[in-house]
């Protein structure tokens, strides 16, 4: 008990002491998600997550793998095509107590046109000199999650590494943990996940050449400087009931309560300095072969132009076909946005194998 109570003091005073000096949003592209099936139930699965995505929902769930070895793949675009979204994972099982995983995620935006040297050094427009670059961020996970000798409880734990790049103007490599924990009671599921528990760190460095910096100071742009950008911690909190209505119909619903502790969010609670982002989700499933997915999340708070309190909502849908080793999943997400309804089309396949008898 005394070390767990070090390890949540620990935790905390991480969060409060980063909050001075950190941005509020960093490596946002790590607060997507992955998994076609986590996101048709809105990201509400810290608790549900069994399989090989848990790598990244919560390194606990990986200590629940029922195959021998599972692989996942994902892809998906956003913003009418511009950004690309890329996850892959492979999990295995050590033994009957433990497992290993190593997740990829990549976000992007290709081809970009970099016209810093459209105009050379006379004042002449040559559209030869346009080139092209990438902005893109990737992140590798390394997780290992055991159960332990208390019936139902397990945990588990994630390294991160991550290298973000602008083209060949500048870059930055991360580094960070994330842990968890789950406990099964009956139909019950109970969940914790610690993420960028030590904060995480990305140093940025500048690559620009004198030629560009000097662009740069003739149409009025500041010269990037070499930094170090955090990522503060967060709690998520999940809670996971099964329904069982036949031999064929069942259903499992899940609660989550993201912690953010850098002030006040535009969440629906919201205080200062711990916000609470809830989230919702269900699971309905027939012979465990067709799933029907939805869920709510990413709820918003805020005033519009006449200073009216605005709330908005994010509305997932999914679906999902189990087959023998292969599990083909599909979720319909909007980003929030409902006045234009920007969805995206989310397919993910995982792919079971089991060592032969």
């Amino acid at each position: 008990m005394k070390i767990r109570f070090l390890t949540i003091s620990a935790f905390f005073l991480f969060a409060f002491s980063a909050k001075a000096q950190a941005p509020k949003y960093s490596n946002e592209f790590l607060k997507i998600g992955v998994g076609a099936r986590a996101l048709g139930m809105s990201n509400a699965f810290v608790a549900s997550a069994n399989d090989v995505t848990a790598g990244y929902w919560n390194p606990a769930g990986l200590s629940r793998l029922e195959n021998d070895f599972q692989f996942s793949l994902m892809h998906s675009e956003y913003f009418a095509g511009i950004a690309a979204y890329d996850y892959g994972a492979f999990a295995t099982r050590l033994d009957s107590q433990s497992s290993f995983g190593v997740s990829f995620i990549r976000f992007g935006v290709d081809d970009i046109p970099n016209t810093t040297q459209l105009i050379d050094a006379e004042g002449n427009i040559n559209f030869d000199r346009v080139t092209t670059f990438s902005a893109a961020d990737y992140a590798g996970l390394i997780t290992y999650a055991r159960k332990t000798e208390i019936e139902g409880l397990s945990y588990g734990a994630n390294v991160k590494i991550i290298h973000r790049n602008v083209g060949d103007f500048a870059d930055a490599w991360g580094f960070g943990f994330d842990v968890g924990m789950q406990y099964e009671k009956g139909k019950w599921m109970f969940a914790a996940v610690g993420r960028d528990v030590t904060t995480t760190f990305n140093a940025w460095s500048s690559n620009l050449d004198q030629e560009t910096q000097e662009v740069f100071l003739r149409t009025g742009n500041e010269i990037p400087e070499n930094s170090v950008e955090l990522t503060l911690p967060e709690l998520v909190l999940g809670i996971n009931r099964s329904f069982v209505f036949s031999d064929r119909i069942g259903m499992r619903a899940e609660l989550n309560l993201k912690n953010t502790f850098d002030g006040r969010r535009n969440v629906l609670l919201n205080s200062d300095p711990i916000s609470i982002d809830p989230s919702f989700g269900i699971e309905a499933t027939y012979d465990e072969l067709i799933y029907l997915r939805g869920g709510v999340g990413n709820v918003q708070v805020t005033n519009d132009i006449d200073g009216n309190r605005l709330t908005t909502f994010q509305p997932n849908f999914g679906l999902g076909i189990q087959l023998p080793y292969v599990s083909i999943d599909y979720a319909l997400t909007d980003i929030g946005d409902q006045s234009v309804a920007l969805y995206s089309n989310v397919f993910s396949v995982r792919i079971d194998i089991d060592r032969k008898p």
